[in-house]
């Protein structure tokens, strides 16, 4: 076996024995080895075939690929100083290897030569798309420039890559760093139990005397969306809204972090790579690979999307503006007032709150239901497994149909210091099979949920809000995804060239389930008396299901629109700041206007740094495919059992098993029959006409 953790290759990942010491030696040995692999390919072949050119190609992405994905991981888990500057200093060079391999002009005519040849046609249609997407691939990554060209081509990736990784690591400074101490508990009227729990325990922890809250997001937003003390409120508003910013007074290295600069960075490099590639703009090159065709389809469809809503966000604002006034004595509404008050006016309306609801919800329950559900549709069997972990709260799990491993999957479920925020699936390794040996995939699932609480030295189980128990399905449905596919080739199984406006869909549909009667009393069991959600109780969250569903849609769709225009028709040399850009599309399309101090672009990860730039159009997009997916459960439900099984085996089939093997569109014609259509997302959000 290798002395180095992260070039053993046998088995899963030695996490207990991977340190920040093994990257660079590791990074090294495979970018070695990777160029040595190249350079073979490069020599004049009488033939290029699928054996002999792209199967060693794909050897390469498998292998620097899984390590660097190890190392990438780690460094969002469990951050570290020591790690973070192995990271950073591996990720020029890791980015410069795939920069030249996709410049290759040796390579890029071979790909082209395996295209044009008789044997293309006999190839399987997994291995011509796979072909046909490195050929589109190579356009875009400068194969075709000429060389100098190509250098600063290369040296735009190396830089991007540099002040992305910058703009997320001072996102989770700033976050670490912010601590607000409550020293009296009246001050913390309306907050949760297990809220001010959570929040003296880490006052213990930190020798202090009181409740500490954090910017994590169990930390924060329970405030929020709980607390009576304003001022509080708009503290914890305030320092949320201005992190890694110019405004973030509260930040001990508010300089050091703020990304304003690194915003403008970004857009710069990306409208720069867009004109050397010959495109107009960033908007163009990230639609090449996606389902959407143009800038201008995209934003007609969110215009038409803000139409549609509007009238339905107008009514939602009135009625909240009228009860904070007239119920809560709040004349004028603020940004750190509507959490709130939301929170109050839908337990008026439905009686219910959202406290109550998460009583039903321990974490063991809604495991073991989710579990149910997945095996319930696809056939399959979840069962605990043993692996190294980077962690003691992750758990590791194995997917089997009649006795066979299909996948694996980490389960890494609560906040901590050191993790990235938010909630993602990545791989941690892909299917891939040939006649001697099949490749199972496996995924990492990371969510950012509260940890369990410890009352008198007794472990308390972790409750879930009903909208974490989303998330976790919602994750669930990218796992699934990659885990279920049968797709042989590694380049199109699973989530591998899926196109990115499409990728939500299954994601997505997980997430319906979270409101079937049928799912929820199988995942709840009350935290004191085990008692299941009662029905009652059940009836008002489906009363409330599109509570601000207005609000919320013009809310996703102010944020597609802000990201589109960043990289369609923004530019920096004509004066106009991001912020300026952003405050004309608010005027425009939205209800809520943050204050003028509000800077959530410079923690706005997911197009900065997480894949999305014109891309974050893709929830709504790919939303519109899910509920019309959904809804042909709905029609099988009225239809019985049977037809029921038969939705799921085709869902199966037709979306989850192909992967990225063939078009996303041809993918869901061929489950629903037909095309996509809006109504069923209007429908579900309570907006059809």
């Amino acid at each position: 076996m290798n002395t180095n953790p992260l070039l053993d290759f046998s088995g899963l990942p030695r996490f207990d024995a991977i340190t920040h010491e093994h990257v660079t030696p590791a990074i090294d040995t495979l970018l070695a080895q990777a160029r040595a692999t190249v350079a073979q390919l490069e020599a004049p072949m009488e033939v290029v075939s699928w054996e002999n050119f792209v199967a060693p190609q794909d050897q390469i992405a498998e292998t620097l690929g899984r390590a660097w994905s190890i190392v990438n991981h780690l460094n969002s888990v469990v951050d570290t100083p020591e790690l973070r500057a192995a990271y950073n200093a591996n990720q020029p060079k890791v980015t410069e290897f795939w920069t030249e391999l996709g410049q290759n002009d040796i390579l890029f005519g071979k790909y082209k030569q395996l295209q044009a040849s008789p044997a293309f046609a006999s190839l399987s249609p997994a291995r011509r798309r796979i072909v046909d997407n490195a050929v589109r691939d190579f356009r875009l990554g400068g194969a075709e420039l000429p060389e100098d060209k190509k250098e600063r081509f290369g040296a735009i990736q190396e830089e991007h890559a540099a002040v992305s990784t910058r703009f997320s690591e001072n996102v989770l400074d700033a976050t670490n760093d912010y601590k607000l101490l409550v020293e009296k508990e009246s001050d913390l009227a309306g907050l949760p139990d297990d809220v001010k729990a959570a929040a003296r325990a880490a006052a213990d922890k930190a020798g202090k005397q009181g409740y500490e809250f954090s910017l994590h997001f169990p930390s924060y937003y329970p405030i929020l969306q709980f607390a009576d003390n304003r001022a509080l409120r708009e503290t914890i508003y305030r320092a949320n809204a201005t992190k890694a910013s110019d405004q973030g007074d509260v930040f001990s290295k508010k300089d050091e972090w703020d990304n304003t600069q690194n915003i403008v960075t970004l857009l710069r490099l990306r409208n720069e790579e867009a004109q050397l590639l010959g495109y107009a703009n960033f908007a163009e090159v990230s639609l090449v690979s996606k389902m959407a065709t143009s800038p201008a389809q995209v934003i007609t469809f969110l215009e038409d999307l803000a139409k549609r809503a509007r009238p339905f966000a107008e009514k939602d604002l009135a009625e909240l503006k009228q009860f904070a006034r007239e119920e809560l004595g709040i004349a004028e509404l603020q940004a750190w007032d509507v959490p709130y008050a939301s929170e109050k006016l839908q337990e008026r309306r439905y009686a219910f709150s959202a406290q109550e609801v998460k009583q039903y919800f321990p974490e063991h329950k809604v495991i073991d239901g989710l579990f149910r559900q997945i095996q319930n549709l696809f056939n399959v069997e979840i069962k605990l497994d043993a692996a190294p972990v980077w962690h003691k709260d992750v758990r590791f799990y194995r997917i089997e149909r009649d006795g066979q491993l299909v996948g694996q999957f980490y389960l890494d479920l609560y906040a901590r210091a050191g993790k990235s925020g938010g909630a993602w699936m990545d791989d941690a390794r892909g299917r891939r099979a040939d006649a001697q040996h099949v490749q199972t995939p496996i995924a990492y699932l990371t969510c950012n949920f509260t940890e369990p609480a410890v009352v008198d030295g007794q472990a308390q189980p972790a409750l879930f809000t009903h909208d974490e128990v989303i998330t976790l399905f919602h994750e669930f449905g990218h796992g699934l995804h990659h885990m279920l596919t049968v797709v042989d080739e590694l380049g199109v199984s699973g989530i591998a060239g899926v196109e990115w406006d499409a990728v939500e869909l299954p994601s997505q549909f997980m997430e319906n389930f979270c409101w079937e009667w049928e799912v929820l009393e199988h995942m709840t069991a009350h935290a004191v008396t085990g008692a299941p959600l009662p029905r009652a109780l059940y009836d008002k969250m489906l009363a409330a299901k599109n509570f601000q569903s207005g609000l919320q849609t013009l809310r996703q769709v102010e944020f597609s629109l802000l990201d589109m225009h960043l990289h369609y028709d923004y530019d920096a040399g004509t004066g106009q700041s991001v912020q300026q850009l952003i405050d004309g599309v608010r005027a425009k399309f939205a209800l809520i206007i943050p204050p003028a101090f509000n800077r959530f672009q410079n923690s706005f990860g997911h197009i900065f740094a997480g894949g999305y730039a014109a891309g974050y159009y893709s929830y709504k997009w790919a939303e519109v495919l899910s509920a019309d997916a959904y809804a042909a459960f709905e029609e099988a439900r009225a239809l019985g059992p049977a037809a029921t099984t038969a939705a799921g085996k085709r869902y199966l089939q037709e979306i989850l098993s192909v992967g990225g093997s063939r078009p996303a569109l041809e993918s869901f014609t061929a489950f629903r029959g037909r095309e996509p259509s809006i109504d069923a997302l209007l429908r579900h959000s309570g907006m059809a006409a």
